[in-house]
């Protein structure tokens, strides 16, 4: 069965999306089955795992409005070796039909359910507001990866998302929980950063991944060409981190 997380913060440009793509090229480098869902209707994700949102037949807002499944609206990118469920700009429509419906906070969750012995990870991309886009999200996920720099205004925003988690749990999704906090865009020359670090890991402690995803060009520069950075030039060193954090991933949950 598939272990279910949402990429997640509240706080935008924090590397969300950059987490997602590279994450799910990472675990299917290290033999993973890997299903990406993109829940934000800007649709970088889609984009950026090599898929052209604008000539996808079925999307992401087929599947939460009931009227396509995962297995008709899912394609598997060639290049970066995972499924993609991608979005566009029709999933911000989603938002406004949804809140009639009944089970709407449960959708993305059912569909899911039908695909889960098909994949060994599926990693939802959310959009940075709390929405009912991201709702769907947690409700449907077992735990949510952060990704944070690490600055001052990045730990205000991690204060919003560990109450929001708390809500969904207590009412939602009694499953959910933070797997961990990753640290991108790290540079250890700022000594703020190195004092935010050791906060988070005195704070959060076993919750933050060892992993550390480095400030790295490459990594920027992939999503023009539409792939994961790790596929883009695997021997970047942002590239090489994301590798480790998949390997870390997978012990981690072989763990849980």
């Amino acid at each position: 069965m598939a272990k279910i997380f949402c990429v997640a913060n509240q706080k935008g440009g924090v590397g969300k999306t950059t987490t997602t793509v590279n994450l799910a090229a990472g675990l299917a480098k290290v033999g993973q089955r890997v299903l990406m869902v993109d829940l934000d209707p800007q649709g970088n994700a889609t984009m950026g795992s090599g898929v052209d949102k604008r000539s996808m037949a079925l999307s992401v807002y087929d599947v939460l409005l009931e009227s396509a499944s995962i297995n008709e609206a899912a394609v598997f990118s060639d290049k970066c070796g995972y499924h993609v469920l991608g979005a566009n700009r029709e999933l911000a429509g989603a938002e406004v039909e949804l809140v009639e419906v009944e089970r709407r906070e449960k959708r993305l969750k059912t569909a899911l359910a039908e695909v889960a012995d098909q994949f060994d990870f599926i990693l939802i991309d959310c959009p940075p507001s709390l929405s009912m886009l991201t709702l769907n999200g947690l409700c449907a996920a077992h735990g949510v990866i952060v990704p944070m720099q690490c600055e001052y205004f990045a730990l205000e925003g991690l204060t919003d998302l560990v109450n929001t988690i708390k809500q969904v749990h207590a009412n939602l999704n009694p499953d959910l929980a933070i797997i961990g906090l990753l640290r991108v865009m790290f540079d250890p020359r700022i000594t703020l950063q190195q004092q935010v670090s050791e906060q988070l890991k005195s704070h959060f402690g076993g919750k933050v991944f060892d992993t550390v995803i480095p400030r790295n060009v490459r990594l920027a520069e992939a999503p023009s060409y539409g792939l994961p950075g790790v596929i883009f030039d695997p021997s970047a060193r942002g590239s090489l981190a994301f590798v480790a954090f998949a390997q870390e991933m997978v012990e981690r949950i072989q763990k849980l």
